[in-house]
């Protein structure tokens, strides 16, 4: 859309002031103005998992202060979603918690039959969650109250990716799901050959997923037909990030992968010493990833260079998270870790009671669930 103002007219200053307004927020694609609400978020924070916080982190970071925690009756290995000033969060307790994100108050719990190892999806109200009953659910986002359910043949442990007004999902049953979001009506699957317990990456309307027979895939989102796959030596539990026309992504075989995006042709591959099941965050041109070797790494995104590493006391599943320079993850020695994104230097580290799963950030407060079944929320003094 062109748009022409003839500055000597006499119209208000605050309509020109209004019509340029209109004419930038149209030149922004739909997804990010979404994005920087706050009301639309899920794994890694948007479609393409690039685990980027900071639209919704603020301007006063987390110094690892305990604000508040509460306590589940089960282990939390799902990674929290915030939207509106709510915290939804899955427990092994089979329960979906709704929490105030400032205080920690209970507003509503729904109960699955099995654990929920999913991490929530939130847009347009509604929460969207697998379980390991093997439905993928969504609930009211204000009330708890179920909207829809759709059940799978077998758990449902990847989290829901939420794009084009469609659910992404995979499933212990080897299938990739597209589910309408308004109705939980199947659009179309996909067969991997093994369990995919990834969360889709969803970018220029292509599903980037990983599953356990060793396969990235790239699927067309409105088909569900294969584009492209790329076999790694092992299974492929990390959830794939994409930026700038590259999917990056971890295998049990060790290595981060860069693959373009378009075609699946291999960029990079970067070895660690260890199962990479941690999903990379990109961002400013650096891949953050952790390994079962007990390594935080910064990467080169262009070139799979190694930038920094840190080095923690146990295997560092957790996904990494970045906000205005700070990278936070968690490691299986019981501590969150906040990093300087540029150099890797420790700023600070809270110990929580065993493991811990990937944190999400928001209003400078870093959430994250425990093995001692807790979700803790850390902010500043």
């Amino acid at each position: 859309m062109r748009w022409v103002i003839n500055m000597h007219t006499h119209a208000p200053l605050s309509l020109i002031a209004t019509i340029l307004l209109v004419a930038v927020l149209g030149a922004v694609p739909a997804t990010a103005l979404a994005a920087g609400t706050g009301e639309t978020t899920m794994f890694h924070y948007n479609a393409q998992h690039t685990g980027d916080y900071s639209l919704v982190a603020g301007v006063c970071a987390s110094d690892g202060h305990l604000k508040w925690n509460y306590q589940t009756e089960g282990i939390v290995k799902s990674c929290p979603a915030v939207a509106n000033g709510i915290v939804y969060v899955g427990s092994s307790d089979r329960n979906i918690y709704a929490l105030n994100a400032e205080t920690g108050k209970l507003v509503w719990s729904y109960a699955t039959g099995s654990p929920v190892e999913s991490s929530p999806a939130v847009a347009n109200g509604v929460v969207y969650v697998g379980s390991d009953d093997g439905n993928v659910y969504a609930l009211n986002a204000k009330t708890g109250a179920k909207v829809w359910s759709y059940a799978t043949l077998a758990a449902v442990l990847s989290s829901p990716t939420i794009a084009n007004r469609t659910i992404y999902v995979g499933g212990d049953d080897g299938n990739v799901y597209a589910l309408n979001a308004t109705t939980g009506k199947k659009v179309w699957n996909y067969a991997a050959r093994d369990a995919v317990w990834s969360s889709p990456a969803v970018a220029n309307r292509i599903v980037y997923i990983g599953s356990w027979d060793g396969n990235v895939y790239a699927l067309n989102a409105t088909t569900g037909k294969k584009v492209w796959n790329y076999t790694t030596y092992g299974h492929v539990d990390s959830s794939p990030a994409v930026a700038n026309g590259v999917v990056y992504v971890g295998s049990h075989d060790g290595n981060v992968y860069a693959l373009n995006a378009k075609t699946g042709a291999k960029v990079w591959s970067y070895a660690t010493q260890g199962y990479v099941d941690s999903s990379p965050a990109v961002v400013n041109g650096i891949i953050y990833v952790g390994s079962k070797d007990k390594n935080i790494y910064a990467l080169n995104a262009k070139t799979g260079e190694l930038m920094w590493s840190y080095s923690t006391w146990g295997c560092a599943d957790s996904s990494p998270i970045i906000a205005n320079g700070v990278v936070y993850v968690g490691s299986n020695d019981h501590n969150i870790y906040a990093l300087d994104a540029g150099t890797g230097a420790k700023l600070w580290s809270y110990m929580i009671g065993d493991s811990m799963a990937s944190p999400a950030v928001a209003n400078g407060i870093v959430y994250v669930g425990g093995g001692d079944h807790s979700i803790y929320a850390l902010g500043k003094t």
